[in-house]
């Protein structure tokens, strides 16, 4: 029996591609863990029991046919009636709990225990009471075939994200007399276990900083609270084999006083407009196609996924420019079509709906053209949403207001003019006019604002709830989101300023959020140390005089400094489109593999990893920021959070702080896709 984890694969890059955050954790539950069982007589098929976190677990990582691929033939859920299987091994992937232990030696222990064999894997670090507990079943012991600690208990969401699955976290932490609740301190606990284990997957020694409390308010101490929990289960880790002792990568700790805007401003990637206006269920969404017998249209269930190229490639992208990229793949495969060549000749343009038809008509690309018909029906569907809303004015009023370029007359004339928009846009728009200008909601003010704009006392309570996350007032105007930040070049009031040099590729693509910046002064060393500070104190005095920007894995080439800045023409029309998110020609249009193939080469050698954590939700435009800064910085820059939320969510969730008995509510019971 082993209670140790074998050698990290985050260390093994000498001779091989970089392998990103999920990549890691995927090999290692299928091979670390199920593919070490698989020694001597137990080469036969197995079973494999999960409880209900670790099943999300490995479904955040793995497909079905991933699993089976490793000897699997059977998945079960431990607290689940079982058949007695006696003539086949098993293989236990279960969080180290006493009521799961007390499971596992009910199933293997007496005469007839469920199975032959057991392989014993833990999510986090097994106390050793409940060691000594397998250890005194002495009818068990000969029954295992191998006891370790795997340290994944996270769940990753994309190639460089993951959730400690805290749904309820911004209530839970940030509620009316929150720190009153006994499930204040479990929240806090359980969420540092999980993202330890991160670290101890992926055999990595953070320098672990954290968001300043700028006063003694339980809320204010959250992030400091949380990275003294981290550092302390971290610290243990150094007795893992293998485990380094000295830094090897960054921790920021931050909460959502950082950025109260992000959650709520419209976002134009063709990801953030898929979840923000369309009716998702997660990654899932129904639309109709038209029907390939000429019937009526068809109803079809499509996942948004990374195993999807053309996703991969557009996600980030400005759904304009996702729009256009789809005319284009659609003319490159039409124009094999002869039909389409002779209307092209007569001169008469073709849509994109009328492209769509015609390269539905060739068979030899059946898969690429569904994957690309899909998205041009739903980026269509999205690019009507935006017409009969009319999110473009206001998209442009919500990003004037942010850069300090539209002020209250602005604001009030669109509430006036407008007055059939979505009363959950205005709400958006009035939280975003809270955020620049609180001054504009004291006393009566803000009553005034919400009758103009027809919102409900409810609405009301959700933006004097942006306080409770902003901070106490003693910190208002210092780091909060409430605070005032000012342009010297500009009479109006500014949330963050226009990034110089950095020349905007479609219109409405001016907002950044202030996690870009965080991110890159971390990396220079210009994160004030007094609103951010570190627990690695002895350490980090010694390490503070040397840059952190190189790596201390072994790799013969030094990372990419970041870049100066100049200043340069700022225009936000052009049609230029970044380079870190424009693929490279293809002839077929559809390049993505090639894309992705080209990426993973240019970034074999990086340097430190930084990992970012957001208490209270991250946005998708924080997580695209992460995938920017990996390519500019060259660092893989990795962002986790307690939940991933759009804008409805986290309205949903900001009203709730107000409200009694929230805090602590059961979570939905979680149904695993493999598939």
């Amino acid at each position: 029996m082993s209670f140790s984890d074998s050698e990290s694969s985050s260390h093994h890059r000498e001779g091989g591609d970089y392998k990103f955050f999920r990549q890691i954790s995927r090999d290692r539950l299928l091979h670390e863990m199920l593919g070490s069982t698989k020694t001597g007589d137990s080469k036969a098929w197995k079973i494999l029991i999960m409880d209900r976190v670790t099943v999300k677990v490995m479904s955040k990582s793995c497909k079905m046919a991933d699993i089976t691929d490793q000897g699997i033939s059977l998945v079960e859920e431990l607290f689940k009636r079982r058949e007695p299987m006696p003539g086949m091994d098993a293989i236990y992937f279960i969080q180290p709990s006493k009521e799961n232990i007390v499971m596992f030696l009910s199933d293997m222990s007496g005469r007839e225990p469920l199975y032959r064999k057991a392989y014993i894997f833990f999510s986090s670090t097994i106390p050793k009471e409940l060691v000594n507990h397998i250890k005194s079943d002495t009818s068990v012991l000969p029954r295992i075939g191998a006891l370790r600690e795997m340290n994944m208990e996270y769940f990753p969401i994309d190639n460089q994200g993951f959730l400690t699955d805290h749904e309820e976290a911004l209530q839970t932490l940030y509620a009316e007399d929150a720190e009153n609740s006994r499930h204040f301190n479990i929240c806090l606990n359980m969420m540092a276990t999980r993202i330890s284990t991160v670290f101890a997957s992926l055999k990595e020694l953070p320098f672990v900083r954290y968001r300043a409390a700028k006063s003694t308010a339980p809320r204010d101490l959250v992030p400091s609270k949380l990275a003294a929990a981290i550092w302390d289960t971290i610290s243990k880790y150094k007795a893992i084999p293998n485990f380094p002792q000295t830094e090897t990568c960054e921790l920021l700790i931050l909460d959502r006083s950082v950025d109260q805007i992000a959650p709520i401003i419209h976002e134009w990637t063709y990801d953030a407009m898929c979840h923000d206006l369309l009716d998702m269920e997660g990654n899932k969404h129904v639309i109709e196609v038209p029907s390939k017998t000429g019937g009526p249209p068809e109803k079809k269930e499509i996942v948004l996924e990374d195993h999807d190229p053309v996703w991969l490639e557009l996600r980030h992208t400005h759904i304009a420019d996702a729009s256009e990229r789809l005319h284009e793949k659609m003319t490159n495969f039409a124009s094999k079509n002869k039909a389409a060549q002779m209307r092209s000749k007569e001169g008469s343009e073709l849509s994109t709906r009328d492209l769509q038809k015609i390269v539905q008509s060739l068979p030899q690309y059946g898969e690429q053209v569904d994957k690309l018909s899909t998205h041009v029906e739903i980026a269509g569907k999205i690019n009507r949403l935006i017409r009969d809303m009319g999110l473009r004015d206001l998209g442009q009023l919500e990003q004037d207001l942010v850069f300090g370029d539209a002020a209250a007359k602005d604001v009030i004339n669109y509430l006036r003019t407008n007055q059939d928009t979505n009363p959950e846009n205005k709400l958006r728009l009035l939280m975003i006019y809270a955020t620049v200008y609180p001054e504009k909601f004291e006393g009566d003010k803000g009553v005034k604002l919400m009758q103009l704009a027809k919102l409900s006392p409810v609405d009301m309570k959700v933006i004097s709830n942006m306080q409770l996350i902003a901070g106490s007032p003693e910190n208002k105007t210092k780091s909060g989101s409430f605070s005032l930040k000012f342009d010297t070049g500009k009479t109006k009031q500014a949330n963050r300023k226009d990034r110089s040099g950095e020349e905007e590729t479609w219109q409405l693509f001016r907002f950044y959020p202030m996690l870009e910046e965080l991110i890159e002064k971390l990396v220079k060393g210009d994160l004030s140390k007094s609103d951010y500070l570190c627990m690695n104190q002895s350490s980090h005095k010694e390490a503070e005089s040397e840059p952190r920007t190189g790596s201390v894995r072994k790799s013969s080439a030094a990372p990419t400094a970041v870049p100066e800045r100049k200043a340069t023409p700022h225009s936000m029309r052009s049609r230029r489109t970044a380079t870190w998110a424009r693929p490279h020609s293809s002839d077929d249009g559809y390049s993505s593999d090639s894309v992705l193939k080209s990426a993973s080469l240019d970034l074999k050698k990086l340097g430190q990893r930084i990992f970012v954590f957001i208490i209270g939700g991250a946005t998708r435009s924080e997580l695209r920021v992460c995938h920017k800064l990996t390519s500019s910085l060259r660092r893989e820059v990795v962002l986790g959070s307690t939940s991933f939320d759009d804008p409805p969510q986290y309205i949903t969730k900001l009203k709730l702080l107000s409200e009694k008995d929230i805090a602590g509510a059961p979570a939905q019971p979680f149904k695993p896709q493999y598939w």
